[in-house]
């Protein structure tokens, strides 16, 4: 499949993929991620490997889309909760109010 990832094509397979990750050691994961086998992959890390270039020269929604469409499984990340909503055990003195 023909992929534009940092502005170059590149012509990507499910296979040429899998070949790629096979001996690389998945880094912490912080934000998406790409699973590749049983790994889980940053999708910056996977973008590196398979077009060799700088984390820097593409974005992490070029390497999601094309890894999409190659059939990986993605995952975004997910969103914090608030901060500011008050747990139950915090919110129930308020209700029954507080000497």
């Amino acid at each position: 499949m023909r992929c534009v990832i940092a502005r170059f094509p590149f012509e990507l397979t499910k296979g040429g993929v899998l070949e790629s990750m096979k001996d690389i050691k998945p880094e912490p994961v912080t934000g998406e991620s790409v699973i590749i086998g049983r790994r889980h992959y940053p999708v910056k890390q996977v973008g590196q490997v398979i077009t060799r270039q700088d984390r820097r020269d593409f974005s992490a929604a070029e390497v999601l889309r094309a890894m999409t469409q190659l059939g990986f499984t993605c995952r975004a990340l997910p969103k914090a909760a608030p901060l500011d909503i008050p747990g139950s055990l915090q919110h129930a003195p308020a209700m029954l109010g507080t000497p």
